[in-house]
């Protein structure tokens, strides 16, 4: 894997986690995510 490809990955991971940990509780709870899910969807969104 190349350099770039790995920085947009990790930018990607990063991006997912900040984004749904924003969110309420009850927002997630909404979207059927647990809090304690939310680093391994962020991987699951990079391997896409």
């Amino acid at each position: 894997m190349n350099v770039a490809r790995s920085f947009n990955n990790w930018r990607k991971f990063r991006q997912t986690v900040t984004e749904l940990g924003r969110m309420s509780s009850r927002e997630l709870q909404d979207l059927g995510i647990d809090r304690a899910d939310i680093r391994s969807l962020a991987r699951a969104s990079i391997a896409r």
